[in-house]
């Protein structure tokens, strides 16, 4: 697949471009641009030391790394969500980072926080029924259910 291009401002240059780590990744991990100190089940926003201009048919999903967990953050928001429209010279991206642990977690400078992925937007157009056709299913969990 030919790669689409993406225009990218990185806030601090003397920090590496994001890129894929490996030849079959999906994602590339973005990294703090300063150092944050979070405290115990508080919220941190972490500047990701980018802003990216989208083709307008595409939308950016921020995701937590993997690992992100270990430390005892998670993105507070589940993922992040960048469309085409958040285009500013200065609309860096951050994370908002839970820190669910008792003790303050420090984000370093330079440390992979999150992932980028560079998604094609589709449009919908809702149509409003009164009554679908289909059977109900039984809602949240119910095919776990015995």
């Amino acid at each position: 697949m030919k790669p689409i291009s993406v225009g990218m401002k990185r806030f601090d240059i003397s920090l590496p471009l994001p890129a894929y780590k490996t030849t079959g990744a999906a994602a590339m991990d973005l990294m703090a641009r300063l150092e944050v100190k979070i405290a115990p089940h508080a919220i941190g926003y972490v500047p990701l030391n980018i802003a990216l201009e989208l083709p307008e048919e595409y939308w950016a999903l921020i995701a937590a790394r993997s690992s992100l967990h270990k430390r005892g953050l998670l993105l507070a928001n589940g993922i992040g969500v960048g469309d085409h429209d958040f285009r500013g010279d200065s609309d860096e991206y951050l994370a908002a980072l839970l820190n669910f642990t008792d003790k303050p977690v420090v984000v370093e400078r330079g440390e992979r926080v999150a992932q980028l992925m560079i998604q094609p937007a589709i449009r919908i157009a809702l149509v409003e029924k009164i009554i679908f056709s289909s059977a109900n299913r039984g809602g949240l969990g119910s095919t776990g259910r015995q």
